[in-house]
């Protein structure tokens, strides 16, 4: 690592929305460009409840363009009420199933199909932890009587202690935490406790999507939070701790979804996902803690090999665009990125050839 240009293993991204058709067409080379692997969302419409569905959308994902170099798409399952735990097991054991995806229904988008209640998949996480699979968590509540900015807090009080009380050999990620009390769950959680940390969390509270008039593209589920928790989430990353690493949870929306009436929830930031963590990160005094943050926790937990290959970031000021063309239909034809207009220090160089010891 030098002042002007900042070499790390090839990072992964551990929480990503690609969406499915133009769309996925139109985005994944943005994510490609940067990231060896990434755990793919099934929440499309209807969602990826099957292994023959799991395996159609992994199929479709690696015939779209990447804009070269190599990219492994980790599929996943979506719990419902009525999921079978032999699907969960026979997608497993034939490597088409990396993990299963927990979204409490209505939480988020195209949760319609999500787990009413915890109880009524006791038998699918039970198989889950005899074979090892990790389970992904949105982890909000959805009670009426819970305030929007609360609904992380109470999940982990109401349903992910108990959860791993019960199911102690069971793997957790605690996806796109946002809050401190999270942060605190996390640290002082089990060694089978992981969560992912976005940028948009670690570069935004609340303020900044309503304090100066409503900003849809800040929209996000779980929503943005307090300063004082984005703070929290900045001091762990930068502290390097172990079970805390990257997942972007990016998540494309047209800009006609995003700003209609009734506002999708998501963030597009895969086009400046590096970018952004290496503002943070530096801004935090911590640039020499992104590798691991980026690279090596997330493989770690997973117990997967970290990649050969580096990516080379460079000091080179750049504005991002304003919008990214995904095409005609409902959506406008577009998607707006996160901090679209604005101008980022760090840039992506590109992919280089495979580390022979330790980059930085």
């Amino acid at each position: 690592m030098s002042e002007e240009r900042l070499v790390i293993r090839r990072p992964d991204d551990w929480h990503l929305h690609l969406r499915d058709g133009a769309m996925l067409e139109a985005v994944l080379a943005a994510t490609a460009r940067v990231f060896a692997r990434a755990v793919v969302m099934p929440n499309l419409a209807p969602p990826v409840v099957t292994v023959r569905d799991a395996a159609a959308y992994r199929n479709r994902i690696g015939a779209a363009p990447k804009g070269g170099g190599r990219f492994t798409p980790l599929m996943t399952l979506y719990l419902t009420d009525d999921t079978d735990p032999e699907e969960i097991a026979k997608g497993y054991n034939a490597g088409v199933v990396f993990a299963c995806k927990l979204y409490p229904q209505n939480a988020t988008t195209n949760s319609q199909s999500g787990v009413s209640d915890i109880d009524r998949i006791r038998g699918v996480i039970a198989r889950m932890e005899a074979l090892d699979v990790p389970l992904l968590i949105h982890g909000e509540v959805t009670d009426d009587d819970v305030d929007v900015f609360d609904r992380e807090a109470v999940f982990i009080e109401r349903v992910l202690a108990p959860l791993l009380q019960d199911f102690p050999g069971l793997r957790v990620v605690l996806e796109h935490i946002t809050t401190k009390e999270a942060v605190d769950f996390v640290t002082e959680g089990p060694a089978r406790l992981a969560a992912t940390v976005t940028p948009h969390h670690l570069m935004a509270e609340r303020n900044d999507m309503l304090g100066y008039g409503i900003r849809p593209h800040l929209f996000c589920l779980p929503v943005l939070k307090r300063a004082r928790h984005r703070d929290a989430l900045r001091r762990i990353v930068a502290a390097g701790h172990p079970r805390v690493f990257l997942g972007t949870d990016s998540a494309p929306h047209g800009i006609g979804d995003k700003q209609a009436l009734c506002g999708c929830a998501g963030i597009f930031n895969a086009p400046v996902a590096m970018e952004a963590y290496a503002t943070v990160f530096e801004e935090m005094g911590a640039l020499d803690r992104l590798e691991n943050f980026a690279s090596h926790f997330g493989a770690e937990f997973y117990g997967l090999p970290v990649n050969e290959e580096t990516l080379i970031l460079e000091r080179a000021p750049w504005t991002v665009p304003e919008s990214l063309d995904v095409g005609g239909g409902a959506n406008g034809g577009a998607v707006r990125p996160f901090l679209a207009g604005e101008t980022l220090n760090w840039r992506v160089a590109g992919i280089g050839p495979p580390s022979k010891g330790p980059v930085l």
